[in-house]
């Protein structure tokens, strides 16, 4: 219990609450060694061997009687930090913030603390952030859609990071099956003119993913127009990247009937775009997105899309690395984790119609 003095200078009573239990105490009460709830509480991996109804019975418990382990005796102890730098695009686009629910979730799981830093796709910080992350001594880091050449002291894991470096592990999508899902479901509906909006240069995902799309369209017998193909241009997450995409497509006087997007943001700057040019979605020319993103399900119309399990993703890229901080200091193995991608067929696909209509309506 604790006073805290009012504005009126009398001095009122702040409440602290129960004052938390020791290990030796937490141990007591549930009849077991000191050792043994230890293990459990800082899930050391000598703790696999404990029943999982004891290590259930002990986590309740610690809950119940707001135990909190002694950060600095686990951190000597164990000699770690037990924190993680994560390095992103940007903070609050949808794509970061879907892959960092599924890391958080397992860092604060795991009881581990991280650091988050946001590059704006600026190469001096892709660069300078690993640097100050050593510095504060993190256990390990976490990349997404950063390109990463460095082979760093501590294990490394990237979201969607496609080079191969010594000591980092991919976490990718399949982009074969990606672009094979998204061009059958528009071929299959009738779809032969088809635009893509393709990702900015600096973006981890773009070549693999432009490579697969033209497997896939060759593979269908299909062709692309180079007339039918905009890039995305400028760093924000915007949905003006891709209206203004669009409206490129639409001053070439090209028709087509479908357009795949890179992402789910440039699809609603697409739709906006294509409604602006009296174009109706998907009745005039249906629109694929990429990612699902949460808002995706809630666009008007809702977006057709190739999900990413972005979360999934975030909480493989942490497991991953928890994993290999657990093993040796000498272990520098990386690899690559494949993700499986899903067609989320929703209102902005439809069977191709109209096309001298729309044909016309690209001319104006």
């Amino acid at each position: 219990m604790a006073t805290k003095k009012r504005a009126n200078g009398t001095a009122g009573i702040v409440r602290m609450g129960p004052k938390p239990v020791s290990l030796k105490q937490l141990a007591e009460r549930l009849d077991l060694s000191p050792a043994t709830v230890s293990l459990v509480i800082n899930r050391s991996p000598v703790a696999d061997s404990i029943p999982q109804e004891t290590k259930d019975r002990i986590l309740a418990a610690a809950r119940k009687y707001k135990y909190r382990p002694n950060f600095f005796a686990r951190s000597l102890r164990a000699q770690r930090s037990f924190t993680i730098g994560v390095i992103v695009p940007e903070v609050s686009d949808g794509y970061s913030a879907s892959v960092m629910s599924g890391v958080e979730d397992h860092l604060l799981q795991e009881g581990y603390f991280y650091f988050v830093a946001s590059h704006r796709h600026r190469g001096d910080l892709i660069d300078e952030y690993p640097r100050l992350f050593l510095e504060r001594s993190v256990d390990g880091m976490i990349a997404v859609d950063t390109p990463w050449t460095l082979s760093l002291s501590v294990p490394v894991v990237t979201v969607s990071g496609h080079n191969q470096v010594k000591g980092v592990t991919n976490i990718v999508l399949d982009h074969v099956r990606a672009a094979e899902i998204a061009l059958k479901h528009l071929f299959q509906l009738g779809h032969r003119d088809i635009a893509f909006i393709n990702g900015q240069e600096f973006s981890s995902d773009t070549e693999v993913r432009w490579s697969n799309i033209e497997k896939a369209t060759h593979k269908l017998g299909l062709s692309i127009s180079s007339a039918l193909i905009s890039q995305l241009e400028g760093d924000s997450s915007s949905p003006e990247l891709g209206y203004r995409a669009t409206r490129k497509l639409l001053a070439s006087h090209n028709a087509f009937t479908a357009l795949f997007a890179f992402n789910d943001i440039s699809a609603m700057g697409a739709i906006r775009a294509l409604r602006e040019a009296k174009l109706r979605v998907p009745d005039d020319v249906s629109v694929i997105g990429f990612d699902d993103i949460q808002s995706a399900a809630y666009q008007n119309p809702a977006l057709t899309t190739v999900r990413q399990p972005l979360r999934d993703m975030g909480r493989i890229a942490a497991e991953t690395l928890l994993r290999r901080i657990r093993r040796s200091e000498s272990d520098s193995r990386g690899g690559e984790t494949i993700v499986e991608p899903k067609l989320v067929i929703r209102e902005t696909t439809c069977r191709a119609r109209n096309l001298a209509r729309s044909s016309r309506l690209s001319q104006t």
